[in-house]
């Protein structure tokens, strides 16, 4: 069985994990070009549960809500960066703006988002009983390493 999952494979896989009293954590994002940040929210979300589900937005989702250009690595790229993360035990793909019905869908017990998020922006905090906001990383941002690299070319 490996990390990816569908949506009726996780809805199943999740059901089964709370049935045996596991705690379950989702965070979600883009996750183009993978940094240093990226990591403390997933070791950060993992501590606060048995298991960890990343969501991540399709190419054609990151195209709607990010500037022209994103995302940088493609779909693929970045499930399988992804999947080499030791902390998330599984990564689903979602195609629209937000995942709000993904979470409405598998009802995770914790949603963990980065301190750049206010609390009451957070997607699907409705559906949750606890959500947490981890600290940034100072100087990490997909955004932020995209603007270097374009001054240094």
């Amino acid at each position: 069985m490996g990390k990816i999952k569908t949506l009726a494979s996780l809805k199943t896989e999740v059901s089964k994990l709370k049935q045996q009293g596991k705690k379950i954590v989702f965070t979600n994002g883009c996750f183009d070009l993978i940094h240093p940040g990226h990591i403390k929210i997933f070791q950060d979300a993992r501590k606060k549960g048995d298991v960890l589900i990343v969501g991540v937005n399709s190419d054609s989702s990151v195209k709607r809500i990010k500037p022209k250009g994103r995302p940088i690595l493609n779909e693929k790229a970045r499930i399988k960066i992804l999947e080499a993360i030791e902390v998330i035990d599984f990564v689903i793909v979602f195609k629209e703006k937000t995942p709000y019905n993904l979470i409405k869908t598998i009802k995770p017990d914790v949603l963990v988002k980065g301190g750049d998020w206010g609390r009451n922006k957070i997607i699907g905090s409705d559906l949750v009983k606890r959500v947490y906001r981890v600290k940034l990383c100072p100087g990490y941002s997909t955004t932020n390493i995209i603007k270097r690299i374009k001054r240094s070319a």
